[in-house]
């Protein structure tokens, strides 16, 4: 099925640019997926490896990550830079780039940002009538107090503009990974988010995800529970669901 969406997605590419050749012969891979440093340590390095055949160029970018009222936001920061912005990468070839804190306050709590690793446009190609698919990267990154507090998670719903939504506010220092989020209400009906990433909810933020196609009558007993997967063990919650009726 995957395979089969795919190439779907990459027909109408085609279609779309008039049937230009499509080149997917440049592979980026970023290696680790999270960067996380304690205090005093205020740099990290990421390996960028090229898996292709062809020469690309890199950008590498730093943005704040911040989350409030259940939406999460990235702005840029001159706070934490990458270095170098800017890499060429041979077939085959490895890039170190190093992702440094020069601001000079201390950190408080833990700091929140994501790198953006952007492979760009092969001009040449985009000459010959070929269709460049880039490969677009984000790399959490998180600076730490070494005094920071252990994430303490309340669940709730909410409802805007007819979708259910389910919040998670953390009054605690450090973010907690959420992932294979289950909801069952009290007569037994159940909504499922699958089994990988749903997301993060940052230290003293709050984030919300909207329940995936609930049946109409999901939750109308008042009340639903709340199973998770997380980096430091198992969810288990209750929350109250309200005005679905």
């Amino acid at each position: 099925m995957a395979f089969r969406k795919a190439a779907l997605a990459c027909l109408s590419v085609a279609t779309l640019f008039g049937g230009a050749r499509i080149s997917m012969a440049a592979q980026l891979r970023v290696e680790p997926i999270l960067l996380e440093m304690n205090a005093p340590a205020a740099s990290g390095t990421l390996m960028l490896h090229n898996d292709g055949d062809t020469e690309i160029a890199v950008q590498t970018r730093v943005l704040r990550w911040s989350q409030a009222d259940g939406k999460e936001t990235l702005e840029t920061t001159t706070d934490v830079v990458a270095s170098p912005p800017i890499a060429r990468l041979t077939p085959g070839g490895d890039y170190v780039v190093r992702v440094v804190r020069v601001s000079k306050q201390p950190v408080q709590g833990e700091e929140s940002y994501r790198v953006i690793v952007d492979q760009l446009p092969n001009f040449r190609l985009r000459k010959d009538r070929v269709v460049n698919l880039l490969i677009r990267q984000s790399i959490p990154v998180f600076f730490r107090n070494p005094q920071l507090s252990a994430p303490s998670v309340v669940w709730s719903f909410n409802n805007r503009d007819g979708k259910l939504f389910v919040l998670a506010s953390n009054s605690g220092d450090e973010r907690l990974r959420i992932a294979s989020l289950r909801l069952r209400d009290a007569a037994g009906l159940t909504v499922f988010f699958g089994n990988g990433l749903v997301g993060y909810v940052l230290g003293r933020s709050s984030m919300s995800w909207i329940v995936p196609s609930p049946q109409s009558n999901f939750g109308l007993s008042g009340s639903a529970s709340i199973t998770a997967q997380s980096d430091k063990g198992p969810i288990n919650a209750v929350a109250q669901i309200s005005d679905r009726r």
